[in-house]
């Protein structure tokens, strides 16, 4: 057996609270030898978020326990959410000199990664690609067309496809990729994080609420995320609003946004009572907010999948999701942790917020089959596949 360890590169935007813990495990594993390669600092240094609208670095580390390099990023306008707003031609010379194995590209939406795809095809280095694009909200026309015509392009030259979940190799499938070139890499937060907080914080969850000013006897509904259209935090409130109070319930928003000011005037015209904007939280606090809810809602209408919907299962929610939420096809098993909606149905979301509200006994089991469902979804399942992608790589090279 060949135990020279896989080298691999991974090449990111940025650091980002998610991928962090897993970079750390994988780079703990004898058999892989990790570098990545970012193309921002943003996230590592304080920065302002424009989603949440708030400026904050994030309060857990980022960079400790794996080996690093921050790639010089030559675009005349730094923006990481456009293509060419993220040029790093200096990922070519690093992936010739690091004779990797293997690198792995998150997405083709950053010039960088398409330089990346160019400089590992022409050195002859093999290509994973991990992305969370599900195939739910497709282009139409002439524009799915090209984009075909540009990913078949892309994926002809990949050869692992790290899939994070259901909707993810579906997509990957539509364009004819076999699957013996798909490994399960799920989308995963850092569950024994979120686990051993969850185990911390058992038992306080009437504290928690009388910390935050909130009735400690009412069930409280959580919707966590950023206050933008596409995650349909006003969808939440008018389904909440059409309740009446019968039964009463708390509403939690945490996070921020450019909506704020829309859903606090909807809730100050219609009167609602016991809804509550605990405002942005970081990874440290935000176990609390978990602890202190009964159930999860995420209506958005463009997620790829909804870490959220992972973090609330470690802390043994329910989950009631749109059925554009990416996440909803592994994690939400209707009827059993939670349930699924018609996007931009207030009505049907609604009913269904009322039936876990009424009954505190379905909730309990619902919350303990989440719990059970997300053990199994995790970083040690993510190693997993990262390493029969590269066994699979390296016995192909050899061939």
């Amino acid at each position: 057996m060949n135990r020279t360890p896989y080298k691999l590169a991974v090449l990111a935007s940025h650091p980002i609270q998610y991928q962090a813990p897993l970079f750390r495990v994988l780079a703990q594993r004898p058999a892989i030898d990790l570098h990545v390669f970012y193309c921002r600092r943003i996230g590592w240094e304080r920065y302002q978020d424009p989603g949440f609208g708030v400026t904050f670095s994030w309060d857990i580390p980022l960079l400790e326990g794996y080996k690093h390099t921050f790639l010089c990023n030559i675009s005349p306008y730094v923006n990481s959410s456009r293509f060419f707003g993220v040029v790093n031609p200096g990922i070519v010379a690093a992936i010739w000199r690091g004779k990797f194995d293997a690198i792995w590209i998150n997405g083709w939406a950053l010039a960088t990664n398409w330089i990346a795809w160019a400089g590992a095809s022409a050195l002859h280095v093999p290509i994973l690609l991990r992305s969370e694009t599900n195939g739910l909200a497709e282009p139409r026309g002439l524009r799915r067309g090209v984009k075909r015509m540009v990913l078949q392009t892309f994926f002809s030259r990949v050869a692992g496809f790290l899939a994070i979940g259901t909707h993810n190799e579906n997509y990957y499938k539509s364009y004819g990729v076999p699957q013996e070139r798909i490994f399960l890499t799920p989308y995963c937060v850092d569950n024994a994080f979120f686990m051993e907080r969850a185990r911390e914080l058992a038992g306080q969850k009437r504290d928690l609420r009388e910390k935050e000013g909130i009735p400690p006897d009412l069930p409280i509904i959580l919707f966590c995320g950023k206050f933008q259209e596409k995650k349909r935090p006003l969808d939440l409130l008018r389904a909440f609003s059409l309740l009446n109070g019968r039964p009463p319930a708390t509403l939690v928003f945490v996070g921020d946004g450019a909506l704020r000011p829309a859903m606090e005037r909807f809730v100050a015209q219609r009167s609602l009572p016991h809804v509550y904007f605990l405002g942005f939280k970081n990874q440290q606090d935000l176990p609390a907010c978990y602890a202190m809810s009964d159930l999860l809602v995420l209506p958005s209408s463009g997620e790829p999948w909804g870490l959220v919907v992972n973090e609330a299962m470690c802390f043994g929610l329910p989950v009631i999701a749109s059925d554009r939420v990416g996440a909803a096809a592994d994690l939400v098993n209707p009827g059993v942790n939670g349930f699924t909606f018609r996007l931009g149905d207030i009505e049907s979301l609604a009913g269904l917020l009322r039936s876990l509200l009424l009954d505190g006994e379905t909730r309990k089991k619902m919350g303990a089959q989440s719990y059970s469902l997300i053990s199994q979804w995790g970083i040690p399942e993510d190693v997993q596949g990262i390493l029969q992608s590269l066994r699979q790589v390296r016995a192909c090279r050899g061939r």
